[in-house]
C-alpha cells in the first residue's frame, strides 16, 4: 500500500466508484477503499431506474441536478466500456407511471410540459404493455427514465479507474480519519495513508465519519425489499411504476419488483411481511406477474437524511475533507453528476451555486414529509 495519495475516496459503491474514476479522469493519484467488495452491498440491491421524473416532485435545483446526471448516462456506457469491457446493461423502454385515481392523473398531468413526458390514456397504454391492470386511468410515459444494472455500472466504474491509474482496495475498511497537519491521516486495516484530499462516499455508513470529523448530521437506513421473477410469458418492455413502487424488465427475462421503505431497520435481510407487500403491489400493476416463477429475494440500507437529499460537497471547517452521502432511492441515477461534482470541487473548478447551496454539508435540515 502507499503511504500518501492526492486523493481517498471511502466507500466502494457506486457514488464512490464514480469519484475515484472521475478523480483518476484527472490524473489525481487516487485510492478506493471498500470494507466489502466493490458494489456488494446497498448498490447491488438496487433496481437501477434513472427516475428523474418520477422520484422527484418539485423542480427545483435538486431536480435540475437529477436530470443532469440522467443526460450524463447517455454516453457513460460507451465511456466506461472502452476502458473496462463492461456493459452496464442499459435498457431504453422507458416508463409508465401509472395512474389508478382521478388525484394520480392529476399530479401526472403537470408533468406534461417536461421534455420527454407524454401523457397516455388507458387505452393507448394497453395498446402498448397490453398485460398493464386494466383498472388503471392512464399513464405518463416517462422516454428518458430508462434502467441499467447497477452491480455492473459500479464494477465498470471501478476498472476504469483502475485502468486509468487508481488503486482500488477491497475488505479494507476505515477506522478512522484524523485532520491536522499538511495531510489527512486515514487509518485501515490494511494500514495506515495519508491524502491531500478525502472523500466520505459510504452511504448510510458515512455518519460515522461525519461525527469523527465534528459534524452531526444524522444518517438512518431506509430498507428496500425486492424480488426478481422469471418472465417467460408475457411482452414487457417498459417499467411500471406507481406510489414508489416499480416492475423493471430486465434482458435476461427478468422482471424485478420492489421496493418497501422501512426506516430505522438495520437489517440487510428480507422478510417475508415486506415481500409480501411488494408482491400485493406487483399485482395490481401488472396482473399476471402471480403466475411467475420466483427468481430470488433480497434487502438493502438506503441511506436517508432528514430532509431527503444528499450532502455533497466540503467540509464546512476543512476544504480538503469531502462528502458524498445521503443519496437515498436515488443513488444510481445521480452517480455521474455527484462523481463530476466532486471532482469538480477538488480540481477548483466552477460549479453550479444553486447545486453548491442544496447540497452543502451545514445545511439547515427540513424534515421531509
Amino acid at each position: 500500500m502507499k503511504r500518501h495519495y492526492d486523493a481517498v475516496v471511502i466507500g466502494g459503491g457506486i457514488i464512490g466508484s464514480a469519484i475515484a474514476y472521475q478523480l483518476a479522469k484527472e490524473k489525481k493519484n487516487t485510492a478506493l477503499l471498500e470494507s466489502g467488495t466493490i458494489g456488494g452491498r446497498t448498490t447491488s440491491a438496487a433496481a437501477g431506474m434513472l427516475g428523474a421524473h418520477a422520484e422527484c416532485e418539485e423542480r427545483d435545483a435538486f431536480f435540475d441536478f437529477a436530470m443532469h446526471s440522467q443526460r450524463m448516462y447517455r454516453g457513460l456506457g460507451e465511456e466506461l466500456f472502452a476502458l473496462s469491457g463492461i456493459d452496464i446493461r442499459r435498457h431504453d423502454g422507458g416508463m409508465f407511471k401509472l395512474a389508478f385515481s382521478e388525484e394520480d392523473v392529476s399530479r401526472l398531468r403537470r408533468m406534461d410540459d417536461l421534455d420527454s413526458v407524454s401523457w397516455h390514456t388507458k387505452e393507448e397504454v394497453l395498446e402498448k404493455e397490453p398485460y398493464t391492470a386494466s383498472e388503471i386511468y392512464g399513464a405518463s410515459f416517462i422516454q428518458d427514465d430508462v434502467h441499467v444494472e447497477p452491480y455492473f455500472v459500479c464494477k465498470a466504474y471501478a476498472k476504469s479507474a483502475k485502468a486509468l491509474g487508481a488503486d482500488i482496495f477491497e475488505h479494507a475498511p476505515v477506522f478512522d480519519v484524523t485532520r491536522g497537519g499538511e495531510s489527512i491521516l486515514v487509518k485501515t486495516a490494511s494500514g495506515d495513508m495519508h491524502a491531500d484530499y478525502v472523500v466520505v462516499a459510504s452511504g448510510v455508513w458515512s455518519g460515522m465519519f461525519f461525527k469523527q470529523l465534528g459534524l452531526n448530521q444524522s444518517f438512518f437506513p431506509v430498507k428496500g425489499e425486492c424480488l426478481s421473477v422469471w418472465n417467460d410469458d408475457i411482452p414487457l418492455t417498459k417499467t411500471l411504476y406507481h406510489d414508489h413502487c416499480y416492475i423493471v424488465p430486465r434482458k435476461s427475462g427478468r422482471l424485478v419488483v420492489g421496493a418497501t421503505m422501512k426506516p430505522g431497520d438495520w437489517s440487510e435481510k428480507a422478510d417475508l411481511g415486506g415481500l409480501q407487500s411488494v408482491m400485493e403491489k406487483a399485482k395490481t400493476m401488472l396482473p399476471a406477474i402471480q403466475n411467475m416463477k420466483v427468481d430470488r429475494f433480497w434487502a438493502g440500507l438506503r441511506p436517508g437524511t432528514k430532509d431527503g437529499k444528499p450532502y455533497i460537497g466540503k467540509h464546512p471547517q476543512d476544504s480538503r475533507i469531502l462528502f458524498a452521502a445521503g443519496h437515498f432511492r436515488n443513488g444510481i441515477l445521480l452517480a455521474p453528476a455527484t462523481g463530476a461534482l466532486i471532482g469538480d470541487l477538488i480540481m477548483n473548478k466552477e460549479v453550479k451555486a444553486d447545486w453548491l447551496h442544496a447540497f452543502r454539508i451545514d445545511r439547515k435540515e427540513a424534515v421531509q414529509i
